[in-house]
C-alpha cells in the first residue's frame, strides 16, 4: 500500500449510548469497515504501490464505530453479483451539512473514473461538536469481486475539508481546485509538453528515491499519450531518508537555469540510471557531474550555481508547495490539482488522467 505521513490525529469522542445504537444498526453482517486510510486507498481501486514518506506509517487505527462480532461475520466466498445495500433510514441524517447530494458528488469526483465502483450515503450525523458531521457509506463492486465494505468520515465546520483517520482531506464537488490555483501559480520546475498552464500533470519526486525512478516509465508514457498536456518536474526531495537528494535537487534547478528544459530532462534521466552512486557524497558528485555532462553542460558552472542561496532558496520552495498541497510521500502525481501515486499502474492512472479532463471540461 502507499505509506504516507500521518500528520497530528484529530480524534472525535463517539461515546453516547444513543447514537452508539444508531451507528450500530447501521452496520450488517454483509460489511466490513475499511482501515482509516481507505479514502486515499480507494482512490486507486484498492490498488496497491510504494513510496518513500518522510515519517514511517503509524500503527493501524482500531476504527471508532464498532466492528462487525466476529461471530457475525462472513465466512462465505466474496459475493459473484453487485451487492445489494440497505435501504438507508431517514432516522440517520441528523446533520444539516453535508447534504446526501454533496456527499455523492464528492464520491463521483474522486470515484467516477472506476465504472465499477458503486456506493451509497447511509448516514449523515450530528457530533457533539458544532458543524462536525459524521457520514457513513457503504461501497461495493459491481463485478462483485469485492466484498461491500463500509468507510466513515467526518467533515468539517467549513465544509470544504474532511478527515478521514489522520488524512485532512478537500471536500466538495470540486475537491481538487484550490490544489490546482496554487500548483497554476507556484510550480516552475522544468516541463515538457505545452507551454500553456491550463491542463497540468506535476510530478513530486526525489532523485535519490527508488520508487521515483521506477515511476519515469509512466511519466515518459503520459508525455505521449497526453501532447497537451504541461507535464512538469517538481523536486521534493526527502532529505530524512535519501541525504544527497537536497543536492541532486539544487544542481537539477542549475541544469534548468543554465541549459532549459531539454537539457534538465537529459540530466534527469542520467541521474536516476546512475542512482546507486548518490549512496555517498563522493558517488554523487561523479554521479551528479557526470549527469551534467551528458546534459551538455559545464559541471564546474553547475555545481557553483547549486550552492548558492538562492538556488537552496527554490528547492525549500518546492518542498514547501508540496507540503502545503499535501504531498506526504514520492512519487506523486497531482492531475489538475488530484494527487494519485505517480507509480500507479499505467492503465490505472491513464485512466485516472482522462476522467479528470472530462471532469474540468479540459479541450484535448
Amino acid at each position: 500500500m502507499l505509506e504516507r505521513a500521518h500528520p497530528a490525529k484529530y480524534g472525535v469522542s463517539a461515546t453516547g449510548a444513543v447514537r452508539r445504537s444508531k451507528e450500530n444498526r447501521l452496520i450488517r453482517p454483509s460489511v466490513r469497515f475499511l482501515s482509516a486510510t481507505a479514502l486515499f486507498s480507494l482512490s486507486l481501486s484498492l490498488v496497491k504501490v510504494h513510496a518513500q514518506t518522510q515519517v514511517p506509517p503509524a500503527p493501524a487505527q482500531t476504527p471508532s464505530t464498532p466492528a462487525v462480532p466476529e461471530a457475525a461475520a462472513p465466512s462465505a466466498p466474496a459475493p459473484s453479483a453487485a451487492p445489494a445495500f440497505p435501504k438507508p433510514d431517514p432516522a440517520n441524517f441528523t446533520a444539516v451539512t453535508p447534504t446526501a447530494e454533496q456527499v455523492n458528488a464528492f464520491l463521483q469526483a474522486n470515484w467516477g473514473y472506476d465504472e465499477n465502483r458503486m456506493w451509497q450515503v447511509q448516514a449523515i450525523l450530528k457530533t457533539p461538536v458544532d458543524g462536525l458531521s459524521k457520514v457513513i457509506i457503504f461501497i461495493g463492486d459491481k463485478t462483485g469481486k469485492e466484498k461491500p465494505q463500509a468507510l466513515e468520515f467526518f467533515v468539517l465546520p467549513d465544509g470544504k475539508h474532511i478527515i478521514s483517520g489522520d488524512d485532512v482531506i478537500p471536500f466538495g464537488e470540486h475537491p481538487f481546485a484550490d490544489n490546482r490555483t496554487q500548483l497554476e501559480q507556484r510550480a516552475d520546475g522544468p516541463y515538457r509538453g505545452s507551454a500553456n498552464k491550463n491542463f497540468e500533470l506535476v510530478e513530486f519526486a526525489d532523485f535519490q528515491c527508488p520508487h521515483c525512478k521506477e515511476a519515469q516509465a509512466n511519466m515518459d508514457k503520459l508525455v505521449v499519450d497526453f501532447p497537451n498536456a504541461r507535464i512538469v518536474f517538481q523536486d521534493n526531495p526527502i532529505a530524512q531518508l535519501h541525504p544527497q537528494a537536497v543536492n541532486a535537487a539544487q544542481y537539477g534547478v542549475c541544469v534548468n537555469k543554465l541549459g532549459g528544459s531539454n537539457d534538465f530532462f537529459q540530466f534527469a534521466s542520467a541521474v536516476f540510471d546512475g542512482q546507486d552512486g548518490l549512496a555517498t557524497a563522493d558517488g554523487a558528485t561523479l554521479t551528479l557531474n557526470s549527469a551534467v555532462t551528458k546534459a551538455g553542460l559545464d559541471p564546474a558552472k553547475v555545481s557553483a550555481c547549486a550552492a548558492t542561496p538562492a538556488v537552496k532558496d527554490q528547492v525549500q520552495a518546492s518542498i514547501k508547495l508540496a507540503s502545503d498541497l499535501g504531498v506526504s510521500s514520492v512519487p506523486m502525481l497531482a492531475v489538475d490539482g488530484r494527487l494519485v501515486p505517480a507509480n500507479a499502474p499505467y492503465d490505472t492512472l491513464k485512466k485516472i488522467i482522462e476522467y479528470q479532463v472530462k471532469l474540468d471540461g479540459i479541450k484535448q
